[in-house]
């Protein structure tokens, strides 16, 4: 199934490891086979990992862009998910740290990805940097 990306002007994204910046206009891209691909927003710098939701999201996004190395990630992901469990009581997140820890045992990455958002979302709400 094809992935349409809508770009704005001067967006980057990653696409199979290579960083990509759009041009100076708005334009639509299609892909048509299966790619890595990571928008801007979504890209984590290493010096942005500083909470344990953002321990658990960086190493899952490098199996997502580094699949053929996932397997030099999945130690840390494991070790950070575990930490992260052993503090939480909210059902509903622990629902979702299980649903992300399934996802990337099955090699679907860019599902857990998104799981992750959930975790950061709810520690910045926790923590109150986010409302």
């Amino acid at each position: 199934m094809p992935l349409k990306l809508s770009l704005k002007p001067g967006e980057k994204f990653v696409l199979n490891g290579a960083v990509v910046q759009n041009g100076d206009r708005r334009c639509s891209l299609v892909l048509q086979n299966k790619a890595s691909v990571l928008r801007e927003k979504d890209i984590m710098q290493e010096n942005e990992v500083n909470s344990p939701a953002r321990r658990i999201y960086f190493p899952v996004m490098m199996m997502y862009l580094d699949e053929g190395g996932a397997a030099k990630y999945q130690e840390e992901f494991l070790l950070r998910m575990n930490d992260f469990v052993g503090v939480i009581s909210n059902p509903e997140i622990l629902q979702n740290c299980v649903a992300i820890s399934r996802a990337v045992m099955a090699g679907e990455y860019y599902k857990a990805l998104m799981g992750c958002r959930k975790l950061i979302d709810y520690e910045d709400i926790r923590l109150g940097t986010k409302e």
